[in-house]
């Protein structure tokens, strides 16, 4: 009987979240869809490069919702069941207020392991690939792009002035001005000009015009009746260069293993011009945050327990629910306090399970109940 009990309340639990994790990701995905929109309309990526790297972003915003989600969904459950008196069913059928406690602190368990799974292994590889996405992908669409009279800047080191311009690629005098480095350029100005796209790449046919390379030096022309002038040598001005959060976990931890060990003779590409804060930051997110669903297991399942003051019980469920919210809130910014000591580095990773422990002697003391292994 006492398990067919606990199964209904997770079930409860877990359908819950699902319905509230998934509308909440989907809501978010729409707005930052939205948002991504200069991918297409600044960048010129195609449809199909846009639509991969938002659905890519779904993993992440599903973690980042997790802990909260989690912490809602048990705190509404609960609450729930005591509002309609079920929760008398588990004192009735002799299930004391430590084990209901303990079930769903070990019920807690299965979240942890999914927001282990997300942040160490999925989010970082599909974060990467929506990077990839757009470092491989052309600019497809740049004769949409293009306005008359507006300066074009959708690569880099690279913009185009056009006096006239229809929708058949024909160009009307055209301005072309490429920043080869820190002190060479190059200015192309032509008449008439085409748009070609060959290989699925783009490239402009220039017609009775002239070409300026300026350097530090001097200044030469050279005038042409016709040439072309290959795009697909630039990028695209799209950041491309691989973030923090896109570096798989295994090479994260090697970071932080050759700094905290002085083992400078193994070189790893990904921590070159890296902070070992922002290094150990993103470690600790992956490694250390998903242990905070833990205390908030115990936190929401601390709603059974009433207290006799009746002003404190009044704001009984404000207090519990306000404390929760404290702990979603410290999961996100408690990587903030990791440094390069040692000591405060281990007290900030260890926090969680230190909240865990003393809030559990808390609860044991509320229940007088005696101590036992969760």
């Amino acid at each position: 009987m006492n398990k067919l009990i606990y199964r209904k309340l997770s079930l409860d639990i877990l359908s819950f979240f699902i319905v509230a994790s998934l509308s909440i990701t989907l809501i978010v995905w729409v707005i930052q869809a939205v948002n991504f929109l200069d991918i297409v309309s600044e960048d010129g990526h195609s449809l199909k490069v846009y639509f991969s790297y938002t659905i890519l972003n779904l993993p992440r915003i599903f973690s980042r919702i997790l802990i909260f989600i989690f912490f809602i969904s048990s705190f509404y459950i609960i609450n729930k069941y005591e509002e309609n008196n079920e929760i008398l069913v588990f004192w009735t059928n002799g299930i004391k207020k430590i084990s209901f406690i303990n079930f769903l602190f070990r019920f807690s368990l299965i979240f942890v392991i999914i927001q282990l799974i997300l942040s160490v292994m999925i989010v970082p590889y599909t974060q990467n690939l929506s990077r990839t996405f757009l470092k491989n992908s052309n600019i497809d669409f740049l004769p949409v792009l293009i306005s008359e009279k507006k300066f074009i800047d959708v690569f880099k080191s690279l913009t185009i002035f056009i006096e006239k311009y229809n929708q058949n690629g024909n160009i009307e005098k055209i301005f072309i001005n490429e920043k080869i480095s820190q002190e060479n350029s190059k200015i192309i100005i032509a008449e008439k000009a085409k748009i070609l796209k060959l290989n699925e790449e783009y490239k402009i046919k220039l017609f009775n015009g002239g070409i300026t390379n300026i350097n530090n030096k001097n200044i030469y022309n050279i005038n042409f009746k016709e040439t072309e002038y290959d795009l697909s040598k630039f990028t695209t001005k799209t950041v491309t260069h691989q973030k923090i959060q896109e570096i798989n976990s295994l090479s994260l931890l090697r970071c932080l293993s050759n700094f905290y060990l002085n083992d400078n003779d193994k070189k790893i590409d990904v921590c070159k011009n890296r902070t070992i804060k922002s290094i150990a930051d993103e470690t600790f997110k992956r490694f250390i945050g998903p242990l905070y669903i833990l205390i908030l297991s115990l936190v929401s399942s601390s709603l059974i327990l009433k207290p006799k003051n009746n002003l404190l019980l009044n704001y009984h469920k404000f207090i519990i629910f306000l404390i929760g919210f404290l702990i979603v809130i410290m999961s996100q910014i408690s990587f903030k306090f990791i440094s390069q000591s040692i000591n405060l580095d281990l007290f900030v990773i260890s926090s969680p399970l230190i909240l865990v422990i003393i809030y559990y002697f808390f609860l044991i003391l509320k229940t007088k109940s005696k101590f036992k292994t969760i």
